[in-house]
């Protein structure tokens, strides 16, 4: 079954605020085996909200429309409806009911905009008539249209909740089964995942779609057929396919983060972590404890940007600093040595470099990086060459940092 998603809002067409809710709507509908045609952002023009709406009729089984339901005078799709589909528009009277008490119950006033919310187009059903914005439901030569509100958290909540069961009821066995997933690779880049990809026997209901998410790269699998049990068995093949051909550089899936994964193998392995940056200025501390729970495996770190901070909380040697520069091979192992006797992790990181823009020089340009690892056994340091704004170089650092503690974690199995 095809359908379309249509976004109205001026905020939205201006770019004043990202429009989130089609992405939401369409991953949720394909996810239910409904497949999406087209996704449009329109502003509030009544003319032409009327004329996308009318296309979307002649060429999909259904359509979602969100935003411009509110009470102000720029919410117009109701009235964009009503021209386009010629209904006009009549009060739902228990919506009508629930805000005049709301009114009652706060303002005292028995009239207001917000009665706007209850004017809907003739034959509109609402979604969820408890609520003042409950969107609406329209059957038009025999196919569904569904009108939420284009605040994010209203949307979602009546897409889940109403329209997915709504339109699973409607086309009952007629969607085909889908599965979706999404493997996460770093370090690896896209096309030579794709070369190591297209050699691999893939059946012909297997569709793979590459989408660089920086600085990962994300690999989609899709499979869609009208037999469940033969498409999820082929999902599980392929996946076993894609994990073998990626090895270490698959480091998840879907919902999953660098952070997420390296917290888990932490926990899983009963190891604490801690810390040491310079040039990515407390990034990596934030991406660890920005996962909850994170106290279980984390115990801290040090933001040693200027030379006096390695020395007087990392015990650099200040002839270290001086003999190799900041942004050293032995700065580096000093920072990450220092690190763990202080906190007493089973494992440290150290992290110092060029981030740019200024700061390089021939032998050491911008977006030089030194990571150092040390654990029970030894310490090993790195050197990277990243490049790309400071901004970006940063991001590198602090990804390649987490992956590195992660590729160690897994040669400990």
């Amino acid at each position: 079954m095809l359908g379309e998603i249509i976004a109205i809002g001026n905020e939205l067409t201006s770019g004043r605020i990202p429009n989130t809710t089609s992405g939401f709507a369409a991953h949720h509908l394909f996810k239910a085996g409904f497949d999406i045609y087209a996704m449009h952002t329109i502003g509030d023009t009544p003319k032409l909200i009327g004329e996308a709406l009318k296309r979307a009729l002649g060429r999909v089984d259904f359509v979602l429309v969100t935003g411009g339901l509110g009470t102000t005078d720029d919410d117009l799709t109701t009235v964009a409806v009503s021209e386009a589909l010629n209904r006009p528009t009549m009060p739902n009277l228990e919506i009508l009911s629930l805000i005049r008490k709301h009114l009652d119950a706060n303002t005292g006033q028995p009239v207001s905009s917000l009665e706007k919310l209850a004017w809907l187009p003739e034959g509109a059903e609402a979604l969820n008539a408890q609520s003042k914005m409950s969107g609406f439901q329209l059957i038009h030569d025999g196919k569904p249209i569904f009108f939420l509100p284009g605040i994010p958290h209203q949307m979602r909540t009546l897409l889940v909740e109403q329209v997915l069961p709504r339109l699973a009821t409607w086309y009952k066995g007629s969607r085909l089964n889908s599965v979706q997933q999404v493997f996460k690779i770093f370090g690896i880049q896209e096309s030579d995942i794709n070369s190591a990809v297209e050699a691999l026997p893939l059946d012909k209901d297997v569709e793979i779609g590459y989408y660089p998410v920086f600085p990962e790269v994300h690999l989609s699998m899709t499979i869609r057929g009208n037999n469940k049990t033969k498409t999820e068995q082929l999902a599980k093949e392929t996946s076993r396919l894609l994990k073998q051909t990626l090895g270490s550089a698959l480091y998840g899936r879907d919902q999953d983060t660098l952070q997420s994964v390296v917290g888990e193998l932490l926990q899983k392995r009963n190891k604490k972590l801690s810390v040491a940056e310079s040039c990515t200025g407390g990034l990596i501390s934030y991406l660890v404890t920005s996962i909850a729970g994170s106290s279980a495996y984390y115990l801290g770190g040090v933001t040693s940007y200027a030379d006096s901070m390695k020395t007087t909380y990392l015990d650099v040697d200040e002839s270290t600093l001086k003999t190799y520069g900041a942004v050293s091979k032995e700065v580096a192992t000093a920072m990450v040595e220092g690190m763990r006797k202080q906190s007493s992790a089973d494992i440290s990181l150290s992290v110092t470099g060029i981030a740019g823009p200024d700061g390089g020089s021939v032998e050491k340009p911008v977006g030089t990086v030194f990571i150092g690892i040390a654990d029970q056994e030894d310490t090993r340091v790195e050197r990277f060459l990243f490049t790309g704004n400071r901004y970006e170089i940063q991001q590198l650092t602090a990804q390649t940092a987490l992956d590195i503690v992660r590729r160690s974690l897994l040669e400990t199995e």
